[in-house]
């Protein structure tokens, strides 16, 4: 038995708006936490999560939390270099991979779905 660490695939799901929740933060940090323990890390945005990417956010409303989008640019200084957004969550809201504050693969739902499938761990929120 080999005493190396067995690396995951972690799939971390974005579906919430940015505000008004402490919801897309706190997932932020786990990303950051599971790439410090040098694992496989996939960042997807989807349904509302896609706005967590959205260039000039307004981060006034409820619960007067600071404007984190320009944090998601950290991520490829931790290794994370997978990460996705849904072509139809997109569309649905009228943005573009050019309205998001990093690049992106944009993928579509189905290609997203067979993503999820391949990983060993996912967390959605």
């Amino acid at each position: 038995m080999s005493d190396e660490p067995v690396m995951k695939k972690f799939m971390y799901l974005n579906r919430k708006a940015p505000h008004g929740t402490v919801y897309a933060l706190e997932v932020l940090e786990m990303i950051l936490i599971a790439a410090m323990f040098d694992q496989d890390v996939h960042v997807c945005f989807l349904d509302d999560g896609v706005y967590e990417l959205k260039k000039g956010q307004d981060a006034k409303g409820g619960l007067e939390v600071k404007d984190f989008a320009n944090t998601y640019r950290a991520l490829d200084g931790y290794g994370i270099e997978k990460i996705f957004a849904e072509q139809e969550s997109l569309d649905e809201r009228g943005l573009t991979a050019d309205d998001l504050v990093i690049p992106v693969e944009v993928v579509s739902r189905a290609a997203m779905a067979e993503l999820v499938a391949s990983m060993d761990v996912v967390l959605s929120a």
